[in-house]
Formats: structure tokens, C-alpha cells, sequence
């Protein structure tokens, strides 16, 4: 079983991150992280790289461009065992994420307010956090992807035993990243379709 070395935390529900990055950390697993989730695992002592630092390219756009970049989903879907992938990573300089914790911006908290704009809700619809969950979902037999807290003791005993998480873990919390993205999407969906355009202004000035 090949050592977990690399760990991208980037949430909005942040709660229990601290412990299990400090344990991460524990471990020799380096962090990555971006925003609001970078700050709060400085301020709690923790060495943690920025994701735009490791990129080479900034967070633009107001934050809509953060991870999509092939430094972030070259390390997450690259197959270990593939000669030809490892070859291609090492040539562009893309290392291994070997785990994942990730969770979702809080569309249907926000537009649960009967004052939420079109324009508030469109900006709440996540991209990148689905990308990178698909992504490490896909790659489930080298990446441990992990989208609620509640999971991360059964994670850190088994990184703490093995090195790593078992396959049978990966599988287990790649079906619950599908049937989130598959929730969210739905919920995305549901609420568009009760948005009237003829009563609404997108654009200012419209």
C-alpha cells in the first residue's frame, strides 16, 4: 500500500477540521488549502500551502477559479500504477493528492431565504468542489475522497495502521460522494425551475 503524502482541504462545513489536520499533519501528510479553510488551519498552528501557491496560479474571478487547474486534477486522477501517467506528472511537475476532504458551498441554505436574488443563488452554485470530488470519486483506487466529518476517525485509524486508507473505505466514500453531487445537483435544479425570468433581473441595470 503505497503512503498517503498529500491531503487538499478545502470546506465550508469546517467543523472537527482542525483535529483531523492536526493529525494529518501528525502523519507527514502535507496540506494544501485555499480561502477561508487555509486561514482557520493557520490560525490553528498548522502548516498549510496555499493550492495557488502549489499551482503557480492565482484565485481569480472572485474565487469562481480556484482548483480547477491540471497541477490539482493531474495529482487527483492520475493512476499510480499507470507507468505512462507517472511519467507525465513527473515531466509537468504535478504530485500525487492522495486524499481529499471537501464540502459543498451552502446552496439550499441560501436560497432557503425568500429574499435570495437569482444573481445571490447562481453565485452559490459550487464548481470546483464537484469537479475535484468526481474527479477524486473516479480515482477512488488510489484517493481517499471524504465529504463529511463524521468520517474522518474511521480515515485517520486506518492512515494511522496502514499508511493509507483500504480500498474498501474508498469505495464506501465514493458512493457517498455521488449521491451528493447527485443531491445537489437536484437541488440546484429544483429551485430553478420555480425561478420566473420575466419577474427577475439578473444583470444590474436589467
Amino acid at each position: 500500500m503505497i503512503k498517503a503524502e498529500r491531503a487538499l482541504i478545502s470546506l465550508t462545513d469546517k467543523s472537527g477540521i482542525e483535529g483531523f489536520a492536526t493529525e494529518l499533519t501528525n502523519l507527514g501528510i502535507e496540506l494544501l488549502s485555499t480561502g477561508g479553510t487555509a486561514k482557520k488551519l493557520r490560525d490553528g498552528g498548522l502548516k498549510v500551502m496555499d493550492v495557488s501557491e502549489y499551482t503557480g496560479f492565482p484565485e481569480m474571478l472572485d474565487g469562481r477559479v480556484k482548483t480547477l487547474h491540471p497541477k490539482v486534477h493531474g495529482g487527483i486522477l492520475n493512476q499510480r500504477g499507470n507507468s505512462v501517467h507517472r511519467q507525465q506528472c513527473e515531466q509537468q511537475d504535478i504530485k500525487n493528492i492522495d486524499i481529499i476532504a471537501v464540502n459543498l458551498y451552502a446552496f439550499e441554505k441560501t436560497v432557503a431565504d425568500p429574499d435570495c436574488s437569482l444573481a445571490d443563488a447562481i453565485e452559490n452554485i459550487d464548481i470546483g468542489g464537484p469537479t475535484m470530488l468526481r474527479a477524486a470519486a473516479k480515482n477512488f483506487h488510489d484517493v481517499t475522497v471524504i465529504v463529511d466529518p463524521a468520517d474522518y476517525p474511521v480515515v485517520l485509524e486506518e492512515l494511522k495502521r496502514y499508511g493509507n486508507t483500504t480500498l474498501k473505505t474508498r469505495f464506501y466514500l465514493m458512493r457517498k460522494v455521488y449521491a451528493l453531487t447527485a443531491a445537489y445537483d437536484t437541488a440546484i435544479s429544483a429551485w430553478l425551475e420555480k425561478v420566473d425570468m420575466d419577474s427577475n433581473s439578473y444583470f444590474s441595470g436589467e
